[in-house]
């Protein structure tokens, strides 16, 4: 098991099956941690290198694994049971904390070898989930790679990735810093129930917002969009229009896969809340994880015209600083079945970047 012998000495008892020693496990009696668990963890290292055939980075950081936001379709929730946990309510609420992330990373970025490859963040798990406001991981994260000259990125839903932007616009004055904000869908009913724990898709526009204002810019992840829920003419234009209001630099429309772990748990979504979709999703996944090519062409093609509509679009005489319109890559093939022996990427994440 990866995490035996990386445990943060505590008193409470963890679970054997996954801990060989004891680790710090902690409850928080307040709001937004009721029914979190958190199990501190010692890192032996924290720099992951994408097994993938990466198009865009080779180097991943993830200071947690699952994920307070308990987004329903997070294709992340298959590497929770490689910890002996379950893809679905564990995955919510059972989450390890890298309590030495950034001591580590100051060690590797150390190193002679290091090369000072980009690193992206976010790609597996949220970095600016809930519990990065109490653990406060990111802003040694960011300063180390930003004092080692490692370029850096972020995918997030999180609009605390706020209070660190003075530590960004620092950073991005000694190495190119990208950012990006998920944000498929503008339907506040629909965000309650299936991302329930992230910021509303509003209060990450405002974000989006903010970044554009501060010089910094971000990017968009217009993902997932979910079929028969969001992915009307009437929602996609209103959802193209809202990003481009915002400022955001470019879209990249991803319409939602559904690998294992997530297929499981989405699906008893969709029968808790839309039982009449359940026949639709069957026969629109029945060949795998991925919706089929004519659908994901009729987004695409949809949200290009739109963006075009409201000046998103790559045209003559266009700067460089302009925004833009990106399609998604390809998807990526299934991931094997068996769990690595190491913390690896998963291959859908080299979907989860704008080219901006």
């Amino acid at each position: 098991m990866r995490w035996s012998g990386q445990l943060v000495d505590g008193n409470e008892p963890a679970q054997e099956a996954l801990f060989d020693a004891g680790a710090v496990v902690r409850t928080f009696d307040t709001p937004g941690f009721r029914g979190t668990t958190f199990y501190e963890v010692r890192a032996k290292s924290v720099l992951n290198r994408v097994t993938a055939d990466a198009w865009m980075f080779n180097w991943t950081i993830n200071p947690y694994r699952g994920c307070g936001h308990r987004c329903t379709y997070c294709f992340a929730r298959k590497t929770h049971t490689y910890l002996d946990f379950d893809a679905g309510l564990d995955f919510d609420t059972r989450i390890v904390v890298k309590v030495n992330a950034p001591e580590v990373l100051r060690r590797e970025l150390a190193r002679p070898s290091w090369r000072r490859e980009p690193v992206a963040m976010g790609t597996n798990v949220d970095c600016y989930q809930r519990a990065e406001g109490r653990y406060r991981l990111m802003p040694e994260i960011i300063s180390a790679l930003a004092a080692s000259g490692t370029p850096l990125s972020i995918l997030t839903k999180g609009t605390l990735m706020l209070r660190d932007l003075p530590l960004l616009l620092d950073a991005a004055r000694d190495v190119p810093v990208s950012l990006s904000m998920s944000i498929g869908f503008l339907d506040r009913e629909l965000w309650r129930t299936v991302e329930a724990g992230t910021p509303s898709p509003a209060r990450r526009l405002d974000a989006v917002r903010t970044l554009a204002d501060s010089g910094l810019g971000c990017s968009v992840l217009m993902a997932p969009i979910l079929p028969y829920l969001s992915d009307s003419p009437e929602q996609l234009r209103a959802c193209v229009k809202a990003l481009a209001d915002a400022g955001a630099r470019s879209i990249t429309p991803l319409v939602l896969h559904l690998r294992p772990g997530a297929r499981e748990w989405y699906f008893s979504w969709l029968q808790a809340h839309h039982p009449q979709l359940v026949p639709r999703y069957r026969a629109l996944y029945r060949r795998g994880s991925y919706a089929p090519a004519w659908y994901t062409e009729r987004i695409t093609r949809e949200v290009r015209a739109y963006a075009q509509e409201f000046g998103l679009s790559r045209g003559p005489g266009r700067r460089s600083s302009d925004p833009e319109v990106v399609p998604a890559a390809p998807p990526a093939p299934p991931a094997s079945p068996t769990p690595p022996a190491q913390e690896r990427e998963q291959p859908e994440q080299l979907e989860l970047w704008s080219q901006a």
